[in-house]
């Protein structure tokens, strides 16, 4: 990440090594999103299985939004050290599972008397073989996994051919399992975040030593953190559409790299109109990303994405040291990750 992100993020990294990571996506951000893909969900049984039902916003818009989404069924697994108090007498170190299929009184509101609480055996970790079965029964699975299992959570959404719409940061299209879903157009990113950072709750046990942090009126934490992507295998229109271009192609705008044969495009808005070769593009790219209008070759970055690009392996300087570099390489500098494209 750039020394800005860094400074902004310093929150989510801290979260990642000591595994605090069990942030609470804003109701707001879920039904942006959703405006995008209801018409997937008629019929469905949605899975959220790394929510807390006190908090998670993902129930509640699931729930209230039951007849309207046209669900067939509902889960949300908790884990052990959440509390279920506003729907069982359950002891805080039980893990459970919440059901919820649909309105029973008329009143089109999920009354806590017809949402099943049911015990779960284990702790309710989403790899666990209890969780695996619920699995299983989904159609969908909507969530915001923990950032430091995000490469384990999406492994497992691929091995078991699953449809998904899930939160995550737009750093992980560099994890091989991810790019490669990505570049098979089979994985993509979701239309409403393109930048900027978002919200998210935070538990009351979550320090706020980053910037972007506040505590509202009633003593909710919240941090802001950047670089949040959705990532799905929902189909969606948007998605189709053309990337607006203007820049003719010079060559001298244009520097090529020292250890592949591509161009490097520092903004996306200057990838040129008029360039039918490689081009090496900032991973932000995905956000626009038309799979008619451009072909994903690879990902350019050091280590075994730069060796299955077959980018050589080059003497690089950063910060005055030299290293043997097989990212992207420009006049023996290292640059930051790139996306190699080339226009179909």
């Amino acid at each position: 990440m750039t020394t800005q992100v860094s400074k902004h993020n310093s929150g989510l990294q801290s979260a990642r090594r000591e595994k605090k990571d069990e942030f609470y996506t804003q109701l707001e951000d879920i039904e942006r999103e959703m405006r995008h893909h209801k018409a997937h969900f008629k019929d469905k049984t949605v899975l959220c299985n790394c929510d807390d039902p006190r908090v998670s916003n993902f129930f509640h818009y699931f729930a209230y939004n039951f007849e309207h989404l046209g669900l067939k069924r509902l889960i949300t697994t908790c884990y052990k050290s959440q509390s279920s108090d506003l729907f069982s007498e359950n002891s805080a170190e039980s893990a459970i599972y919440l059901e919820y299929l649909g309105d029973k009184n008329g009143n089109r509101v999920p009354d806590v008397e017809e949402i099943g609480v049911k015990q779960l055996n284990g702790d309710g970790d989403f790899r666990s073989p209890e969780c695996i079965e619920l699995l299983k029964q989904a159609d969908i699975v909507v969530t915001n996994p923990p950032f430091s299992l995000f490469r384990d959570y999406i492994t497992q959404l691929i091995e078991f051919d699953k449809k998904f719409l899930i939160v995550g940061n737009v750093n992980s299209v560099t994890y091989l399992e991810v790019f490669n879903e990505i570049r098979s157009d089979r994985m993509w990113i979701g239309p409403s975040i393109r930048s900027g950072d978002r919200e998210f709750g935070v538990p009351d046990d979550y320090p706020l030593d980053a910037s972007g942090t506040r505590v509202d009126e009633h003593g909710n934490k919240f941090i802001r953190v950047k670089g949040v992507r959705w990532f799905t295998n929902l189909d969606f229109e948007e998605r189709y559409e053309d990337l607006t271009l203007h820049k003719k192609y010079k060559a001298d705008e244009y520097p090529k790299y020292d250890n592949f044969d591509a161009i490097d495009v520092g903004k996306v808005k200057d990838i040129p109109v008029d360039y039918d070769g490689l081009m090496g593009v900032p991973i932000t790219f995905l956000d626009k990303y038309n799979p008619k209008q451009f072909r994903i070759i690879g990902s350019f970055n050091n280590g075994q994405h730069g060796a299955e690009l077959g980018a050589k392996k080059v003497i690089a300087v950063s910060q005055g040291k030299e290293l043997k570099w097989n990212g992207p390489v420009i006049n023996q500098k290292p640059l930051f990750k790139r996306v190699v494209i080339q226009r179909r």
